[in-house]
């Protein structure tokens, strides 16, 4: 059975290395945060954007508690504003969109946001780099979340982007993800 998390952290080890910079657009509990920071060493720099205070506190927890380097910045704030705190180029960025985990669903990312923010993960992508962006359709703004992503990025130039997406076709409201790789 394919396990869509390994098959997640698989394309971003395929480009994130030692010492790179790295994105969690939505850094929920920390644990996309914790697997960026853990990959990218004491010489890398990982940025993490949540709109919840209890997520960068989850996050904080979960990143003390698995020993990582202090090579991360927490940030309470839309990822659409990415642009404002990141200005160096970015190797890997990890969206896991829909609520923080273990809350009461009332918060979720809304797809106004997401789309700029994915226009603004495009604009900091370092050469080989890739975005992964996670989509949950379980729920009614998950599931326009989605679409709107996939319409998006099916019109990315294919001269500067490779897109796939990666869904279990038999399973309509089960999670699945796009990947955007640069050329």
């Amino acid at each position: 059975m394919v396990d869509l998390l390994d098959l997640q952290k698989s394309f971003i080890l395929a480009h994130l290395k030692p010492g790179d910079t790295a994105v969690d657009y939505t850094m929920g509990n920390g644990h996309d945060t914790e697997f960026l920071s853990k990959t990218v060493g004491e010489n890398g720099k990982v940025y993490a954007f949540d709109v919840q205070l209890n997520a960068l506190n989850s996050t904080k927890r979960t990143l003390t508690n698995a020993g990582c380097d202090d090579n991360y910045t927490l940030i309470c704030a839309s990822h659409h504003r990415v642009g404002e705190f990141v200005t160096e180029k970015v190797r890997a960025g990890m969206f896991n969109l829909g609520y923080l985990p273990g809350s009461d669903k009332k918060v979720t990312t809304m797809h106004e946001t997401t789309l700029a923010a994915i226009d603004a993960a495009i604009s900091l992508m370092d050469s080989d780099a890739i975005i992964l962006i996670a989509i949950y359709p379980g729920h009614a703004e998950g599931e326009l979340e989605g679409r709107l992503v996939g319409e998006k990025l099916s019109t990315l130039d294919r001269k500067y982007y490779t897109v796939a997406c990666f869904k279990m076709m038999n399973s309509p409201t089960s999670p699945y993800f796009y990947i955007i790789e640069g050329r």
